[in-house]
């Protein structure tokens, strides 16, 4: 006659515990996946919500603005933002042509990328220590208004993001207006008027050609560059942006 022995109690208690830790491991993995899956669903919300009202709105302030306020204040010097916002209309032409000219000759033509100068600016990248972008207009708006300053791959992907919804629910006359309200210009100075006021002491809606080109040429590094007292190499760019507004065709907003 056969007799079969019952498990131990420590048998017992081991299985238990074992039962008990996978229960525990389940239930925090989808208490996690619950948060990450409400934080992509408020960040989608949200995202789409600030696209479609600054499409209506003016972007009263920015990221960069903020960071560059307390810059000032570190060094001590006073709280800076000069910045007074025109309408598109209230922008000379010239400086929307210097724009073009500048940063993205395709701006009228493409979806928000322009996959060529992403493609010649990662070549000379990797060939160079200097680092050269390949930003669209709407890249750099939905950089500026949206996000933080600063170079990862993260802030990059969400820049791809912002500049898909504002190709989607924006105009180009909208993003060339917010783009040149928005830029920074000089140490606390951001948008065309402010800068057109305190470079040349007149109206952005005023501007000449050549006034708008020496504004332009110093998009990429405004803090050490002057539109006023340039150097040989900004004179030389300030030349072919110049060149490249006699090259464009009408700009048809």
């Amino acid at each position: 006659m056969k007799t079969t022995r019952s498990k131990s109690p420590a048998s017992n208690n081991k299985s238990a515990s074992g039962k008990k830790k996978g229960i525990f491991r389940n239930g925090w993995l989808k208490l996690v996946l619950r948060v990450v899956k409400l934080v992509f669903i408020v960040f989608v919300l949200g995202s789409l919500f600030f696209v479609i009202l600054y499409r209506f709105v003016n972007p009263p302030v920015t990221w960069l603005m903020i960071q560059r306020g307390f810059e000032r204040k570190a060094d001590g010097k006073d709280w800076k933002i000069d910045k007074q916002w025109k309408d598109f209309d209230d922008i000379s032409l010239s400086m929307k042509r210097a724009a073009v000219a500048a940063e993205d000759q395709t701006f009228l033509e493409n979806h928000g990328f322009d996959f060529n100068a992403i493609e010649k600016a990662y070549e000379k990248n990797s060939k160079s220590k200097k680092l050269i972008g390949g930003s669209t207009i709407t890249q750099q708006t939905a950089k500026n208004v949206f996000l933080w300053p600063g170079r990862s791959i993260i802030r990059k992907g969400f820049e791809a993001w912002f500049t898909v919804l504002m190709d989607i629910f924006w105009s180009k006359k909208r993003i060339m207006e917010v783009y040149l309200n928005e830029i920074e210009m000089g140490d606390g100075i951001y948008g065309v008027e402010a800068a057109a006021q305190a470079y040349f002491h007149k109206p952005a809606s005023q501007l000449t050609n050549r006034e708008a080109a020496a504004i332009a040429v110093i998009f990429p590094n405004p803090l050490k560059w002057s539109a006023t007292n340039p150097s040989d190499y900004l004179r030389h760019r300030q030349y072919l942006i110049m060149k490249n507004m006699r090259r464009l065709g009408p700009l048809e907003f």
